[in-house]
């Protein structure tokens, strides 16, 4: 399912960090990205990689081993190698440990709190006219430049990141390429701070020395494969079918292209306004020609669900399911139908679902919420307490996590797992003295 999170309110400056949920666009930007991680030495299990609802070109590394991508960033490049290589720059920051200082000081906070200051730091650079570095301010950290790479960081991550790239026999051509864009941006909005070049300062030694490797490197002409291009334009009509407006997204895929990109951005963008008229016969052509494709179920699956037929939208996401297994997201729309269809044949099914789905995702709020809705359908209130504590103690909800731990501690048998597992909680969240 295709899905807002903004997990705090806007600050007074009316900052609200949005982050997007999708099972598809995850897996692409996983498959894009894996290969780089490993090329550096990191697990990429380890890289937790946030998609950011933001139309700017924007990407930065916060926190410890957390990559953030903006939208606009993935909509505006033009093939996989060009995204490829912003990722490998990245890549290349993590794996040198730059900014350590900072990064150690944002270690601790939340991945929302960590957004919030980015978005609040460049409000504030906007303000001033500032150039060079977001100057970020929160908590212990007023005025500390956390995001401000130099030259020298600069350099050694697109070093870092040619390496990466020739690991893994793929051209710097893309990455040389996103500088164009950024250059060409530059001088568009002339006056105007582009949020990556205020983080990532571009020079003219830096696209001299990128040349310089595409010239070389036995890799440059190495073209985009196949299924990285078809991933790559999914991925995009997906994105303009979700945020753009009608009119935005029929400009860029005209009733007159029938290519699968282009039904399939026009599919969402007309369901998103209510058109299921049009919306169903652009999926339901899709599944006809791609049915073992998970994706185009789960897409027809939303679809019915959000428009109330949610009995329908099951055997959408059952085989959704059985189709991408090995994705919690899908798994989880299908446990969230079945507990919403208030027939208790589905609801331990739904519990099933449930435990696969925090197994694979153990820091998600909105999972352990879910898992604890379905608990208590089920009458099985100690294991609903539980996981409505994991799920207040990921979400950093210290009082509501320990009330529903101590409701878990009463209920549950003493010396189980589950109230073993209330009491961690309770230890781990232990009021900060005043």
């Amino acid at each position: 399912m295709f899905a807002f999170t903004c997990p705090r309110p806007a600050d007074a400056a009316g900052q609200a960090p949005v982050f997007i949920r999708d099972a598809e666009i995850e897996a692409i930007i996983a498959n894009f990205t894996a290969p780089l991680f490993t090329a550096a030495g990191l697990d990429p299990a380890a890289v937790r990689v946030y998609i950011v609802k933001d139309d700017t070109i924007n990407a930065f590394v916060a926190g410890g081993m957390n990559l953030f991508i903006y939208t606009g960033l993935l909509i505006k490049t033009q093939r996989p190698n060009q995204l490829v290589g912003v990722m490998a720059h990245e890549t290349g920051h993590i794996a040198g440990g730059h900014l350590a200082r900072a990064q150690e000081a944002l270690s601790g906070a939340t991945i929302e709190s960590i957004i919030g200051m980015v978005l609040g730091g460049i409000a504030a650079a906007a303000s001033r006219g500032a150039a060079g570095g977001a100057i970020l301010a929160g908590p212990g950290m007023a005025q500390a430049s956390l995001l401000q790479y130099t030259r020298t960081m600069e350099a050694s991550a697109d070093a870092a990141a040619m390496t990466f790239l020739d690991r893994t026999h793929q051209s710097a051509r893309g990455l040389l390429e996103f500088f164009g864009i950024l250059r060409r941006q530059e001088f568009a909005l002339f006056g105007q701070l582009n949020p990556y070049l205020l983080n990532h300062p571009l020079t003219s030694e830096r696209i001299a020395n990128v040349q310089e490797h595409v010239a070389r490197s036995a890799y440059s002409n190495v073209p985009d494969p196949p299924s990285w291009i078809e991933a790559h334009k999914r991925m995009v009509a997906k994105l303009v079918g979700y945020l753009l407006p009608l009119d935005r997204v029929l400009q860029q895929y005209p009733q007159t292209d029938n290519s699968l990109y282009s039904r399939y951005a026009r599919s969402i963008a007309y369901f998103r306004i209510g058109q299921l008229q049009a919306a169903l016969p652009l999926i339901d052509g899709l599944i006809a020609e791609h049915p073992d494709d998970a994706y185009f179920h789960e897409q027809k699956g939303q679809i019915l669900y959000e428009n109330g037929r949610g009995g329908e939208a099951l055997s959408y996401y059952g085989k959704a399911v059985a189709l991408a297994p090995d994705q919690p997201l899908i798994r989880m729309e299908l446990a969230q139908v079945q507990v919403e269809q208030n027939d208790p044949a589905l609801v331990k099914p739904a519990i099933e679902e449930m435990k696969q789905v925090v197994r694979d995702e153990p820091r998600n709020p909105s999972a352990w919420r879910l898992l604890g809705i379905a608990y208590g359908r089920d009458g099985q209130m100690g294991q609903a307490a539980l996981a409505l504590a994991e799920s207040a103690a990921d979400a950093g909800s210290v009082e509501e996590a320990r009330q529903q731990a101590n409701q878990a501690l009463g209920q549950l048998p003493e010396g189980s797992p589950g109230w073993l597992r209330a009491q961690d909680i309770l230890t781990t969240t232990k009021p900060t003295p005043e």
